[in-house]
C-alpha cells in the first residue's frame, strides 16, 4: 500500500470501519495541517506544468461520493493554483436521451485527458453503476459486467499513458445532513440544492453497500481507489493534494530539452 487511504486490490471493504473524521494520518491539528497544505498548491502547479511541457503522459482524477461529500469544494480548493491551459473539469449527470442510445462509456471517452493534460471528473462513469444498482434498474450480473468494462477501460487509459487517480470522498450521514441543511438555509447556496438530493438520502444504506462493492471490484493495481475521510474539509484537501502529488512524482515528468540560448540577444 503506497498510502494509508488506498484500497488494496482484492481486499474487502467495509465503509463502517473507515471513520470519515479520522485524523490519525494528518500531520497535526487543523492549523498545522492547513500550514502543510498551503505549499502543496505550488508543488502541484510545478508538476502540472512539467506534465504539460513534457507531453508524454496525462492524469485523470476521478472524484466520487454521495451528495454533499465535497466534490465541488475539492475541485475549487485543491486545484485552485493549476494552469487552466492544461486542466479541464467534467461533470457527469443523468444521461441524455442520445447518451442512453449508446453504450454507457460512450459519453466518457471524449473527456479523458490528452497527453500533457490533467482532467478532473466530478462524478464519472461509476455513476452508471451506482444509481442503476441502488434503484434496481440493472441486476447484479449487469452491475458486475459494467465494472468489468470499467476496469478494461481504465487499463486501456493506463496503457496509453494516462494515470488514473480514483478518490472516494467519504462523509458520514450526519455530516451530509448538516451540509444539505446549510444549503437550504443559505440563499447563496440554494442553487446547489435539488429535491432529488433529499430523495436519494433515503437510500443511504443502499448507496453505502453499492460503494463497498464498487470499491472492492474496481480497485486495481493500475487504478486503485482511495477512501478519503471527508467530514473535515481541511483534512480532505490535504489528503487529496498529497495523493495526487504522489502520483505525479511517480510519473516524474521532465521539461523537454531545448537548444542552447547562450549568447542570444533579443534585438531592441
Amino acid at each position: 500500500m503506497s498510502n494509508p487511504w488506498q484500497v488494496d486490490p482484492g481486499s474487502t471493504v467495509s465503509l463502517a470501519k473507515h471513520d470519515p473524521r479520522d485524523t490519525s494520518h494528518a500531520p497535526g491539528d487543523r492549523a498545522e495541517t492547513e500550514e502543510k497544505t498551503a505549499p502543496l498548491h505550488s508543488r502541484l502547479l510545478e508538476l502540472q506544468e512539467r506534465l504539460y511541457a513534457e507531453h508524454e503522459h496525462s492524469l485523470l482524477v476521478i472524484l466520487q461520493g454521495t451528495d454533499a461529500s465535497g466534490k465541488d469544494g475539492t475541485v475549487s480548493h485543491v486545484f485552485q493554483g493549476v494552469n487552466p491551459l492544461g486542466t479541464q473539469a467534467s461533470a457527469f449527470k443523468v444521461p441524455t436521451e442520445i447518451e442512453r442510445d449508446h453504450d454507457f462509456l460512450w459519453r466518457i471517452h471524449p473527456h479523458v485527458p490528452a497527453k500533457g493534460q490533467m482532467s478532473i471528473f466530478n462524478r464519472s462513469h461509476y455513476e452508471d453503476v451506482l444509481s442503476p444498482t441502488v434503484h434496481k434498474l440493472i441486476d447484479h450480473d449487469e452491475r458486475d459486467r459494467r465494472l468489468d468494462r470499467i476496469n478494461d477501460f481504465e487499463l486501456l487509459l493506463t496503457q496509453s499513458g494516462t494515470r488514473v487517480v480514483k478518490l472516494f470522498l467519504h462523509v458520514s450521514k450526519d455530516e451530509q445532513r448538516k451540509r444539505l441543511q446549510e444549503r437550504l438555509d443559505t440563499p447563496s447556496k440554494q442553487w446547489k440544492m435539488n429535491l432529488s438530493d433529499l430523495k436519494e438520502r433515503a437510500f443511504w444504506s443502499e448507496y453505502q453497500q453499492a460503494y463497498e462493492h464498487l470499491l472492492e471490484k474496481s480497485s486495481t493495481q493500475y487504478a486503485p481507489w482511495h477512501i478519503v475521510p471527508s467530514d473535515r474539509k481541511w483534512l480532505r484537501n490535504y489528503v487529496v493534494s498529497t495523493i495526487i502529488i504522489e502520483v505525479l512524482e511517480k510519473i516524474n515528468p521532465k521539461n523537454p530539452e531545448v537548444p542552447s540560448f547562450d549568447g542570444v540577444v533579443i534585438a531592441p
